[in-house]
């Protein structure tokens, strides 16, 4: 259970109600000398407003909260509030931007087709990513699997590059990735359960505790404006950028589709 629902969380809810009721209480005492008319009025009102209050302390405004809370950085991150995310060899002279949201389904389509390709090219210096996260699904469709899902990328990223790399592939895999309409990464035991297929994550006590007390909740957030500011002109995902120019598919707009497109590109922008 994530700390949104934890035992202090629910106790600290508990406590407003009672200092409501009690508020409440007096305000009963003088409206029984009222007329029944008018006591049955301020009845029906207290019903309302008490039923307001339980509905609200059920469902509390977190991740306004989050977003003033401690700044804790992942390590393995750089740059201001340590949303500079950068993965590669020092050797590799260009780095490219990768721009994706967790719930996006066809960030998962370009992860599931090309995923391992960027991988392999990471790996042997062709160049560094740039990883840059957007939570705008969350708005769009309501929710906060993309911000609980970026916060706890930013917990498997605490513990290693390759970590994130993997789980991040986990994430987008057919396997694991939620229908677009469902929240399913709001869910701390479900981005736990994907963890488990990571090595470095499996059972690890440290990043499930991470998760689950949203540490890296603010910095989830932090990202997010990374995305929201980028001076890419980037306003959808997945996207990628190298060079201040976008990395396209034939049709000279959205990603590329397969890996024959994409080393073209990628080839291309290398030698730009």
């Amino acid at each position: 259970m994530s700390k949104r629902n934890t035992q202090s969380a629910k106790t600290a809810a508990r406590e407003r109600l009672r200092v409501e009721r009690e508020k409440q209480a007096k305000k009963d005492k003088a409206k029984r000398q009222l007329v029944v008319a008018g006591a049955i009025v301020g009845v029906l009102a207290i019903g309302a407003g008490a039923g307001y209050l339980i509905m609200q302390a059920g469902e509390p405004d977190y991740w306004k909260a989050a977003a003033k809370d401690t700044l804790v950085k992942p390590a393995n991150s750089s740059g201001e509030n340590g949303t500079t995310v950068v993965i590669g060899e020092d050797s590799a002279k260009k780095t490219l931007k990768l721009y994706e949201d967790p719930r996006c389904p066809a960030c998962a389509s370009f992860e599931q087709g090309l995923g391992s390709t960027i991988e392999k090219d990471v790996k042997d210096g062709k160049y560094k990513v740039q990883f840059i996260g957007a939570t705008f699904l969350d708005k769009s469709l309501s929710g906060e699997g993309s911000r609980n899902a970026l916060s706890a990328l930013g917990a498997a990223l605490n513990v290693s590059p390759e970590a994130f790399l993997t789980y991040k592939s986990q994430l987008y895999s057919a396997k694991y990735h939620p229908q677009e309409s469902k929240d399913t990464f709001k869910e701390d035991s479900y981005l736990i359960e994907v963890a488990d297929q990571v090595k470095e994550l499996k059972g690890n006590k440290e990043f499930q505790k991470n998760v689950k007390e949203g540490t890296y909740d603010r910095w989830a957030l932090e990202m997010a404006k990374t995305f929201d500011k980028n001076k890419d002109e980037v306003t959808g995902t997945p996207a990628l950028v190298m060079d201040g120019k976008k990395v396209t598919g034939a049709n000279g707009q959205g990603s590329p589709g397969s890996v024959e497109e994409y080393n073209a590109a990628i080839d291309q922008a290398l030698k730009g």
